[in-house]
């Protein structure tokens, strides 16, 4: 048994890993975990491990060049193990010739004159450190172990800084930093609530928070101007490498402000975020002080989706008019597509279907084996392509052998080297098809081929970071399933007024005052001038489809307030864990969290969720489905 008595001879004196050359001949007290033991013939050494590092302890009775120890701590030493939790006392000495230049603590060691136990540790599942390989779910079972390695607590300490320059920026800004309900009304529609079953109203519940929107809102109706938090959000969801179903983000939101002054705002911020924790000058690369925009329809148009990685280019080039001026160029999908927008089943405009290019310049097709193509288009059907389009230009102007070089129409294939500017030995990568899947395809072999040839590493930011606001996206989509307009982000978005007029007639065509900050390909953050007037929230919710009577009872409080004065105002939402995940050039936010959940939404560590009893349950008015036993 250990107890810890209070004792001032045992009164920390600093942190392990904080010793440095400047407490040579001080007397410290220092506690932490066994993390190395070496036992070199009457000397032992003892590496200790706390926080802030490692420090070497010297217990040597009988060491030539050594101060002895007493023989009590030298016999207790003897007993150590690795992650034992000790105390010892200590002279701090310098190390001289056997100086190690890899740690912070390396020009010193602590010579101990008295060591205590305060607690044994169990065989290990694993060895603590950085270089061990182990699997992850192992790792998440025991995380409290997993938290020890260094690299984590780093993560974790950079996580903590974050924090604190947060709140010291916004602060200076004039933001006041208000709490909002994390049980709240359950509103159907976007992210898949996480319910909450009321005891006191049977049959009735709460939704954890998937974001603080419409409280946030209300701040500004009630005239705070300024509000922010950082929030924990749960959204019930199926989960990625950068997706947790309780995540936390930066919420901001302010009144009588336009889109400009919410980039200026964010773009101090991450300015002063990067030059605090990384000692990186972001104005190296944006001398303005500002980040580039890029219109919702062009970044979909060159890259395939809406958060493009802008450290390389590879931009995706659009065939679909020049395909249907040719008719098709003899290509029979191609004609296919080019014979319903001459019939007017399509419209440029806003095609069903489009034809697309990616063009590999001839200085990186020696890395592209035919196998590596084959690769390519095993993975282009991986995510819904009927197969991928390929062909190399040769020295002639030709197309080496292939479907499409047999299919092709000279004219076309003279045009669509003008409209690429293609040489000889250029690859050129075709898709076609239904616009979703053309995008989604062509997005993700982007990245592959970029990987491939060396323009982005397989992980981290390789010292880049690109920043770029994503604007104006369309305010609706069409939903096929549901067969209605849904709305693209949330329904309380502020329609561009140069589309008002289309409200009613032509709904895919309204953009919004909606944005999204992308870096480096994560989109780390979203937001959006909001409505403030309750007619024309109800004009947005008749194109949703949603009637008066519902949109009171959903929203009512909201609309109401509206009645009573609510100011211009709008905001935007950081990923708080992904910011970290690209600070700390981590893999997945399962770096940066400190419990996270597995890609199946369990906790390895505490078992949840777990069932319950039925006593329980009918307390809350629920009866299970699932058979028990």
């Amino acid at each position: 048994m250990s107890l810890w008595i209070e004792d001032e001879r045992w009164k920390r004196t600093h942190y392990a890993g904080a010793v440095r050359k400047c407490d040579v001949g001080q007397e410290v007290v220092l506690f932490g975990w066994v993390s190395n033991y070496r036992d070199h013939g009457g000397c032992l050494f003892v590496d200790l491990r706390d926080r802030e590092g490692i420090v070497q302890l010297v217990f040597a009775p009988q060491c030539r060049g050594y101060g002895d120890s007493p023989k009590e701590a030298y016999a207790a030493a003897q007993a150590l193990r690795n992650e034992w939790v000790i105390g010892i006392r200590g002279l701090v000495v310098e190390r001289g010739a056997t100086r190690n230049p890899r740690l912070p603590t390396g020009d010193i060691e602590v010579q101990v004159i008295a060591v205590t136990v305060l607690n044994k540790a169990a065989p290990l599942p694993f060895e603590i450190g950085d270089s061990a390989s182990v699997h992850e779910d192992k790792r998440l079972q025991y995380r409290y172990l997993d938290l020890r390695r260094p690299s984590l607590q780093e993560s974790l300490r950079k996580r903590h800084q974050v924090y604190q320059i947060t709140r010291r920026y916004l602060d200076q800004q004039g933001f006041l930093e208000l709490e909002t309900p994390i049980l709240a009304k359950y509103t159907p529609g976007g992210a898949r609530n996480f319910l909450v079953p009321s005891r006191m109203h049977p049959g009735k519940f709460f939704s954890l928070a998937e974001s603080p929107q419409l409280f946030k809102q209300l701040f500004m109706v009630a005239g705070l101007d300024r509000y922010f938090q950082i929030v924990k959000c749960f959204r019930d969801e199926d989960l990625r490498l950068d997706r947790q179903p309780e995540f936390t983000q930066i919420d901001l939101e302010m009144s009588f402000v336009h889109q400009r002054d919410i980039f200026s705002l964010v773009e101090g911020y991450l300015f002063a975020l990067w030059k605090e924790v990384l000692g990186i000058n972001l104005s190296q690369w944006y001398p303005t002080g500002h980040f580039p925009q890029l219109s919702f329809s062009d970044s979909m148009n060159r890259y395939g989706n809406d958060k493009p990685d802008l450290r390389f280019e590879l931009e995706h080039i659009d065939m679909t008019a020049l395909m249907v001026e040719l008719g098709g160029g003899g290509i029979p999908l191609f004609k296919g597509i080019a014979a319903c927008f001459q019939n007017g089943s399509y419209r440029l405009e806003l095609p069903a279907e489009i034809i697309k290019m990616i063009k590999i310049p001839s200085k990186f097709a020696s890395k592209f084996s035919r196998s590596d193509l084959d690769k390519l288009e095993g993975y282009a059907k991986g995510m819904g392509a009927t197969g991928l389009g390929r062909v190399k230009i040769d020295e002639g102007g030709t197309w080496a052998q292939s479907p499409f070089a047999k299919q092709i129409e000279p004219e076309a294939r003279d045009a669509i080297h003008r409209l690429v500017d293609g040489y000889p030995g250029d690859i050129l990568l075709f898709q076609a098809g239904k616009t979703s899947m053309v995008h989604t395809v062509m997005a993700n072999l982007r990245i592959e081929i970029a990987r491939k040839i060396g323009l982005i590493p397989d992980k981290g930011s390789g010292g880049r970071f690109e920043f770029i606001w994503i604007v104006n996206p369309p305010l609706f989509e069409y939903s096929e399933e549901e067969k209605r307009w849904v709305a693209a982000h949330h329904a309380f978005t502020q329609p561009h007024e140069d589309y008002l007029h289309l409200l009613d007639k032509d709904p895919g065509k309204v953009l919004s005052y909606r944005y999204d900050l992308v870096l480096n390909g994560y989109e780390i953050g979203g937001g959006s001038i909001r409505i403030h007037d309750s007619e024309l929230q109800r004009k947005v919710f008749a194109v949703l489809g949603i009637k008066e009577e519902e949109a009171q009872e959903k929203f009512g409080f909201l609309l109401n307030a509206f009645r009573y004065g609510a100011p211009p105002h709008g905001g935007i939402a950081l990923g708080m864990d992904r910011l970290v995940m690209l600070l700390t050039e981590g893999e997945s936010l399962r770096d940066v969290l400190p419990f996270p959940k597995t890609q199946k939404g369990s906790d390895l560590m505490s078992s949840a969720p777990t069932a319950v009893s039925p006593r329980q349950l009918k307390e809350f008015s629920i009866k299970s489905t699932e058979p028990t036993g």
